[in-house]
């Protein structure tokens, strides 16, 4: 198995709800680390072209950059934990990414020492 991984950093603002009392909208520097996996590497030696990946991460979090989650889709429905918005990035590159490649992990840094994870179940 071969894994990469590649990093990203978006500017957001966000106030999440907690026991039924929303926070202060306050912003971050979120920094995103996406892995990938493969059983096996294509005919060229490569799991899956670095800047493909950085691509498709890229296109996924446009939406986010210098916004108000919460008055961005989908989280302008769904509270805007570091946590969601980790499972929303793993989610949305997975189904743009090539055949046998899989997401295995999104680490999703808010603020220095918080750091949420998802890893996507593969049944």
């Amino acid at each position: 198995m071969f894994e990469l991984s590649v990093q990203r950093v978006f500017s957001a603002a966000h106030a999440i709800v907690m026991r039924g009392e929303r926070e202060p909208l306050h912003g971050h520097d979120w920094n995103l680390e996406l892995v990938v996996t493969a059983d096996r590497l294509d005919d060229d030696g490569l799991l899956c072209d670095f800047h493909a990946v950085q691509a498709v991460v890229d296109d996924v979090i446009r939406p986010f950059q210098s916004r108000n989650l919460n008055e961005t889709p989908p989280f302008d429905r769904v509270n805007p934990t570091a946590e969601l918005v980790a499972r929303h990035i793993a989610d949305a590159t997975a189904a743009r990414l090539p055949a046998g490649v899989r997401v295995v992990r999104v680490r999703l840094t808010e603020a220095t020492g918080c750091a949420a994870h998802y890893h996507p179940r593969h049944d």
